[in-house]
């Protein structure tokens, strides 16, 4: 048994913001601490933005766009930039991986899995600025003898980033929108900001033109400023689907462009010749993942009625055997809750499974080992009611809901009632069977066996759980526009 917990690198500027190229130090006095969510002790500080500083941010962007050379320059000469972002971070990979599990609970080993990630994703949206089309001949069918269909920056983006996945989530937002042409103000949560600080860092360090990348961390009312301005051309958010309905309720007023990654509850579907053990086995290590507080996690898990209580029973050993402790840890399997209010609110859905009538099978309460830290059990419900409260609230933790379905039709019919669709699986040893049940979920992925999601691809929900695309090529459309440009020959 190792241990990697080491000290936390300083920030450069940890009293400022960054705006226009510079760390800049804030109009307001607010501050906040970021606390360790393993000992519950604040191990960083750092300054809330106000409203002055927002609109100085979204000035700087604008002025950046319409007046700097970032739009205008080459795609190939905006990859090189990102090339840099990813050397760096494969550089301070050591200095995230400290912080992220700090931040959120996340283990290290995940944290270093991430942070390769994020790097990769600079990487794939550099090279794909050589590779997509911006421009094609389109013969025009409406007078006219060439066509050039061109696909432009959206202009000015604001990136509101979730905490539980900050570099990743930064990754896929900044890198095709830099890639594209557009600016951008990242605004950080209070949980998990430091990773922006790092970013900011970085883009200081690389000679980033001034304005193109901007950050701060501000709270809801102020972030709302961002959302409201009109020189604020798209807003990309990923987070509750509460939010995102404020989100796109504002921008609607002002037809502002929106990518949406909201929330989810999604299904696993163990079909009637599915390996019990083997589905156990692979949601229970699934749920652990940054301690459940995942948007697309498998947290209804939808069997055959006459095997409901064999695969309860396997959810339940899984989970009482887990090892929970600190992150950094090589011996721990799930560590805390990112906040102490979000430990709270899965007791408070906990409490209500049991009120409701569903079978609290293991865990649901927290480890009397561990005296600190914001840690709770990994926790398995059965005979759940797909309408109740467990079934349809997304809890945000390592709480599964085991629902009994009369035949597979029914399930999908379960697996489909919900206002969210972001994630889903087939739990079969059959690959046609498999497809065949993906075809009728109304959901943005579906995995095989396993909880899947691939932002090298494509992530996104239907219904509530978001609107749009991010990862892959589909990630850098919503932040292009498209013009024709209709001319005669010479």
């Amino acid at each position: 048994m190792t241990n990697a917990r080491g000290k936390v690198s300083p920030l450069r500027g940890p009293e400022q913001i960054f705006l226009g190229g510079k760390w800049t130090v804030p109009s307001g006095v607010e501050a906040f601490d970021v606390v360790d969510a393993t000992t519950e002790e604040p191990f960083q500080r750092l300054p809330l933005a106000n409203g002055t500083d927002v609109s100085a941010a979204i000035g700087a962007a604008r002025h950046a766009f319409d007046l700097g050379p970032w739009p205008r320059m080459r795609h190939g000469e905006r990859a090189e930039y990102l090339r840099r972002f990813a050397q760096e971070i494969r550089a301070r990979a050591d200095q995230i991986q400290q912080v992220y599990p700090r931040e959120t609970g996340v283990l290290y080993a995940f944290a270093q899995g991430m942070t390769s990630a994020a790097a990769q994703a600079w990487d794939y949206y550099a090279d794909l600025g050589d590779t997509y089309e911006f421009e094609t001949s389109a013969a025009p069918t409406a007078g006219g003898d060439l066509g050039l269909l061109v696909r432009e920056p959206v202009g000015v983006v604001g990136a509101i980033v979730p905490w539980n996945s900050p570099i990743v989530t930064i990754a896929y937002k900044l890198a095709p929108a830099l890639i594209a042409g557009c600016t951008v103000i990242l605004k950080a949560s209070t949980e998990a900001p430091i990773e922006a600080y790092i970013m900011a860092e970085i883009a200081d360090d690389i000679g980033l033109p001034e304005g193109v990348f901007n950050m701060l961390v501000a709270d809801r009312e102020v972030s709302e400023i961002l959302v409201r301005d009109p020189r604020v051309d798209k807003i990309t958010f990923t987070g509750s689907t509460a939010a995102g309905r404020r989100i796109a309720s504002l921008c609607g007023d002002r037809i502002a462009r929106t990518t949406l990654e909201l929330g989810g509850k999604s299904a696993a579907l163990i079909l009637d010749d599915a390996d019990i053990e083997a589905a156990a086995a692979a949601l229970s290590a699934s749920s652990c993942a940054i301690s459940g507080q995942v948007c697309s996690a498998l947290t209804r898990i939808i069997v055959p009625r006459p095997r409901h209580d064999d695969l309860l029973a396997a959810l339940a050993s899984n989970a009482a055997a887990v090892q929970l402790g600190d992150p950094f840890d090589d011996a721990t399997q799930m560590g805390p809750l990112a906040v102490e209010r979000q430990r709270d609110r899965v007791e408070s859905f906990v409490a209500r499974g049991i009120e409701e009538g569903a079978t609290l099978a293991a865990g649901g309460r927290r480890p009397q080992q561990l005296a600190r830290g914001w840690f709770i059990e990994p926790t398995v419900f059965g005979n759940v009611d797909n309408a109740s409260t467990l079934a349809t609230e997304e809890i945000f933790g390592p709480v599964l809901s085991v629902i009994p379905a009369d035949s597979e039709d029914h399930a999908i019919e379960l697996a489909n009632d919900s206002i969210y669709g972001l994630n889903a699986s087939v739990f079969t040893p059959d690959p046609d069977r498999a497809l065949s049940v993906a075809r009728r979920l109304r959901t943005g992925t579906v995995g095989h066996n396993s909880f899947r999601s691939d932002f090298g691809v494509s992530f996104g929900g239907f219904k509530q759980s978001g609107i749009g695309r991010e990862g892959g090529r589909e990630g850098i459309a919503s932040f292009l526009e498209t013009k024709y440009i209709i001319l005669d020959e010479k």
